[in-house]
Formats: C-alpha cells, sequence, structure tokens
C-alpha cells in the first residue's frame, strides 16, 4: 500500500471513544493502520456514574482524573490522541432546563470550534473521519454539537478559502456516524440471554420502546466484525473509572455471547468521495484501492 491508512474518531467527552466504536479503533491498529481520538471537551461537568468512585476528593479533582482516565483508554487502545480544549457543557435537567453555562462548548462559535478541528484534521490527514448523527446519538448538547462540528470540518479540510491560516488542505474522503444500542440489537441480548438462563437488564428498555420510535438499524451501512477486540473495548471502558461502573448493564452481557450474538459495530456512511458498495464491512471500502492507486 502507497500510504497506511488514517482513521480519525471525532467524540465528545472522555469515555466516548470506549464506549462507541472502540472495539473498530483497536481493530484497525492491531492491522497497523493510524488512528487518533480527538475529545472535544474535558469532561469536566460529567457526572459520577460508579458508586465506589462517588467521592469528595474525586469530584474536586474531576478535571484531572479524567484526563487521566483518558491517558489509560487511550493507552489501551492503542490510538494517538487529541483534545480540542473546549469545556464541558453538561446535561442540563429540569422543567424547565437551565440555560447552559457561559463558555460551554455547546455555546462556542461554530466557525471558531470548525477551525480548531480544521487544524487537526489539516495536521494529522485522516482519510476516514467517524463522529455522531444530527441527533449526537443521545440528546447531549456536546454530542450535538460534535456532530455540526465535525461535518463541518469534513467539508472544510478540504477547502484552501475556508481557514487558510489552519494548515495546508487535507479532504478526508468518507464520513460515517457511528450507531450504538439499537431495538434489534437490544432484543436479540435479551432472548440470549433469556435463553441461558442469565438474568437480562434489558427487559424494561424494550417495554418502554414505542412502536412509533424508528430502530437506527434502518440507517446502518457498514458493518465492522470487530468482536476479537471486544475485550480490548471492555478494559478500555473500565479505564473510565468515574464514568463506568465495572457491575453495570455494560458488562451484563457475557464475551462469548456477544461475539456469537453481535459480532459487529455498526455505522452510517455519511459522506463518501470514493466508490463503494453498500452494505459495507470496511470503512475504508474504497479509501484502500484510491490510496494503493495515488
Amino acid at each position: 500500500m502507497a500510504e497506511q491508512l488514517r482513521l480519525m474518531m471525532v467524540h465528545a467527552h472522555p469515555d466516548d471513544e470506549s464506549s462507541k466504536g472502540a472495539a473498530t479503533t483497536a481493530r484497525y491498529v492491531a492491522e497497523g493502520h493510524e488512528v487518533v481520538v480527538v475529545t472535544c471537551t474535558g469532561g469536566e461537568r460529567g457526572s459520577i456514574l460508579n458508586p465506589s468512585m462517588d467521592r469528595p476528593d474525586v469530584a474536586a479533582n474531576m478535571a484531572e482524573i479524567r484526563r487521566r482516565e483518558m491517558a489509560r483508554a487511550a493507552e489501551i487502545l492503542g490510538v494517538r490522541h487529541r483534545w480540542l480544549g473546549f469545556v464541558d457543557s453538561g446535561l442540563p435537567e429540569g422543567d424547565p432546563k437551565p440555560p447552559l453555562p457561559e463558555g460551554c462548548f455547546a455555546l462556542v462559535p461554530l466557525e471558531e470550534a470548525t477551525e480548531t478541528l480544521v487544524r487537526v484534521v489539516r495536521e494529522l490527514r485522516p482519510h476516514v473521519m467517524v463522529t455522531y448523527d444530527e441527533n449526537g446519538g443521545y440528546p447531549h448538547p456536546d454530542h450535538i454539537r460534535c456532530h455540526e462540528v465535525s461535518v463541518a470540518a469534513f467539508d472544510a479540510a478540504g477547502d484552501p478559502e475556508r481557514f487558510p491560516d489552519a494548515g495546508e488542505p487535507w479532504q478526508p474522503l468518507k464520513l460515517y456516524y457511528s450507531h450504538g444500542f439499537s431495538r434489534a440489537k437490544m432484543q436479540m441480548f435479551h432472548d440470549a440471554l433469556v435463553a441461558r438462563g442469565i438474568e437480562s437488564p434489558y427487559e424494561e428498555w424494550l417495554a418502554r420502546w414505542s412502536e412509533d420510535r424508528p430502530d437506527v438499524m434502518e440507517r446502518v451501512t457498514t458493518q465492522v466484525p470487530c468482536g476479537d477486540y471486544f475485550a480490548v473495548r471492555d478494559e478500555a471502558l473500565r479505564a473510565h473509572e468515574t464514568q463506568i461502573d465495572p457491575n453495570s448493564r455494560w458488562f451484563a452481557v457475557p464475551l462469548e455471547v456477544q461475539q456469537e450474538i453481535w459480532p459487529t459495530e455498526d455505522y452510517e456512511l455519511a459522506r463518501s468521495l470514493v466508490d463503494t458498495t453498500l452494505p459495507e464491512d470496511d470503512l475504508f471500502a474504497g479509501v484502500r484501492e484510491k490510496v494503493s492507486a495515488a
């Protein structure tokens, strides 16, 4: 191959890189490709979701601790890591919802945040970018902003007239949205656990799932086989001790069941500047041929 392939995963907070697409990144790293994780915010306003870490000393040093957790997860996954340097917006709760805090990522002007990401894209020159869909995967203001900034940066990075002081233009060739739990996946895991006599944590979720609510699997174009790297994904998840309870439903389905029932991570091809055929099983489909021919 004329050039090493490069993948950029753009996430809102530390821990998102381990809960969304981590086995995919571990697979591509193992195959010799370069993967960089870009984290838009420091996760400073994240709640402590692991009871064993819910202590005053942890809450008082959340920003520093989350940076250490991210460094450990990046080491486990084998990825390069960049912070964009924006401040976590938090997740507003209540009715009516309180205003977002001044200076947070979700309130930074789109052009300013886009230029910051464009600088990283032009420096590291990814062939493929991955981010969230327009709903953010779930409606956290930072996830939605991450989508907006990532799409804008994909479009701007190759345009010499946009952000001329942000480095030499570089055009990524494909943009994907990552998709996590779908109803179909949840149902299959639930059925597999029940059949094995294991208590399922998904029964309540499935019961609440509206029949009118669309399943993200209707949008999935690309399923990357990566079951061999689920253990690496879980180790990276556990590195985020403030966010991940090791006794939570994240780990409810035994690895061997996951590898048997659903051994892929799932994506939606949003933009492509290379020829490809859907459905895909490779984020670099079409890119490999383009790079090899260059």
